[in-house]
This record gives structure tokens, sequence and C-alpha cells, in this order.
């Protein structure tokens, strides 16, 4: 009997015109640049190179210098502003009264002030070599913080080492006081002693040369008058400041 061989598996025919769940395209194989061939990217890198650029306007160089020369000046102006003002040290104009009289002061019902104030405003320029100017000038006259009159002088000029003198009047007509200030007015025209106080406030030209600067100045005196009809200065003190 002869051994026994198993049968194949059947083989099924597939048709092929039948179409295919999957489809294979064969991969493009990437082409490299030979050696000594430019590629394109080289080529639009090297035309960009290549391209001309544009001339700047000389209207713009000359701007560019003209602010550079006007920078270097100004900074050499300042430079040379400081090392003549620290050379020379310019002092502020002093303000100080030499004399003053209260001619009248009396209080109406029910605390209006009625006053007729005197006194000589002293201008010092202490500089040896700068010239002042005062374009501004005005001067208030206070009691106990109260503004009771005000005054304006006209601009004048002064050289080193000069002072000027003005007389000034402030009057007073009807000012009504707060209850305190007529109360302690009262009380110093009763002791003999009555309290004002000048301020000044200045606007100031200094000139050095060919240098020009203007500044403001404040000036306060304190001075302590008698009572009328006396009405001398007793006391005073005065300062200066910028």
């Amino acid at each position: 009997m002869p051994p026994f061989t198993p049968s194949p598996p059947p083989i099924h025919m597939v048709p092929q015109n039948l179409p295919s769940p999957y489809r294979f395209y064969p991969l493009k194989q990437a082409t490299k640049p030979t050696m000594g061939q430019p590629s394109e990217m080289d080529d639009r890198s090297r035309k960009q190179l290549l391209q001309p650029h544009h001339r700047t306007d000389p209207l713009v160089w000359c701007y560019g210098i003209l602010c550079f020369v006007f920078s270097l000046l100004l900074i050499l102006a300042g430079i040379t502003t400081l090392i003549i003002f620290l050379a020379i040290k310019p002092r502020n104009p002093l303000f100080y009264t030499a004399n003053a009289s209260l001619n009248s002061i009396y209080l109406d019902s029910p605390a209006y002030f009625n006053g007729d104030f005197t006194f000589l405003a002293n201008f010092s320029n202490p500089n040896q070599k700068i010239y002042i100017v005062y374009q501004y000038i005005s001067l208030e006259l206070y009691l106990n913080d109260k503004l009771i009159s005000a005054h304006a002088l006209p601009p004048f000029a002064q050289k080193s080492r000069e002072s000027t003198i003005q007389a000034v009047r402030m009057v007073s007509s009807q000012v009504l006081l707060p209850s305190d200030v007529a109360v302690r007015l009262q009380d110093q025209v009763r002791r003999n002693r009555v309290l004002y106080e000048i301020r000044g406030t200045f606007k100031v030209r200094a000139s050095l040369g060919f240098m020009h600067f203007t500044y403001w100045v404040y000036g306060r005196c304190e001075i302590e008058m008698g009572a009328p009809p006396s009405g001398v200065l007793l006391a005073r003190s005065c300062r200066t400041k910028q």
C-alpha cells in the first residue's frame, strides 16, 4: 500500500483587473547637485547678495554732521559755564531794610485794619564781576501771616559791588483781619511792639561776559516796630535765598 501524502491547499486565482485596496508608488530618488553645479537656493542667495545697495542721501549726512557738531558745542558750553561758575562762585543779591517808619495804625469795627508803613528797601550786588538786572520786583507786607499791602517796583540794573536804596510806602485800607489776628495786633500796640514781615520776590538776570542766566530770588525781613506816634524801627532780621 503506497504511503499517504497530504494534498496541497487549493490555489485561488485573483483576477488581475480587480482594484487593489493598496497602491504602491515608486519612490523618487532625490537628486543631488553634482560637484561644481550650483543649486537653485545658492543662485537665489547669490542674487540677493549681489543686489545693488541704495546710497544714503547727502542731506542726511549733512543733518547728522550738524547735529553732532551742535551736541559738541552744547557740551563744551555747559562745561565752560560750570568751570566759570565754580571759579567765580556767584552770590545771590542781598535784600534788607535799612530803616522803617510806622506812621499810623488803627482798627475799625469789627476788625478792619488801616495802616501807613514806610521803609527803605536796600538791594545790593555782592559779586565782583557779575552785572545784575532786576527784571521783576514784588514786595508784600504781612501782619501775622496776613497780607495787608503789596507794592511793585520798576526794573533796574546794578553793577558789581553796587547798592540801590528805594523808599517804599505800603498803605493798608479797610483790610479785614481774622479775629485772632486783630486781638494779637491790639496786644502788640499796647506793648509798643508791632511785628511786620516784608516778603520780596525778584526775577534776576545775571550777566558775565557773553553768558547770561536768569533765576528767582526771595527776600524775607522780619521787623519790629514801635507803635505810633513814634513808630520807629526797633529790630530787624533779613535773609535772601534763591
